[in-house]
């Protein structure tokens, strides 16, 4: 049971947190009004995406934890990178500091590289769940981009 407890708060840290961040920027997400490239998704799919990431980042460090595998080292870099991720929408969507989020996901791409591979040293299952994480933060890297670019 203790282990099952392990999951469930290694996920809900991530689940509630975003959430909470996607609830106080509601109001100013103006995604549907900007200029974005042939590619970008309609808004629907990034909460479905975020969900899933959450969950896997949770269950990621879940598994560390639950291994006793969460030495200082991973806790710094899961919740560095978790933190970086927070505050990337903020400055996005509220600030409306488009060029600046841009170097700010570049700090998360990098982060999230370290992430899994300290994760994989620990625990090769749990870098290669932080995988789909990191394809995500590269392609909202590009999309950031060129949202910037194509909105100036």
């Amino acid at each position: 049971m203790k282990k099952i407890s392990v999951y469930i708060k290694s996920i809900l840290f991530p689940l509630i947190t975003g959430t909470i961040v996607g609830i106080l920027i509601s109001k100013s997400i103006d995604y549907k009004y900007l200029i974005k490239p042939p590619y970008a998704p309609p808004s629907i799919i990034f909460p479905i995406v975020w969900t899933i990431l959450y969950i896997l980042m949770g269950a990621s460090y879940g598994i560390l934890k639950n291994k006793g595998l969460n030495d200082q080292k991973v806790k710094i870099i899961y919740y560095l990178q978790l933190f970086v991720n927070v505050f990337w929408p903020i400055f996005f969507f509220v600030f409306k500091w488009r060029l600046f989020s841009f170097f700010w996901i570049i700090v998360l791409d990098f982060l999230v590289t370290i992430t899994i591979y300290i994760f994989y040293k620990e625990y090769k299952t749990s870098g290669l769940l932080q995988l789909p994480y990191l394809l995500w933060t590269i392609f909202a890297s590009h999309l950031n981009l060129a949202i910037y670019l194509l909105n100036k």
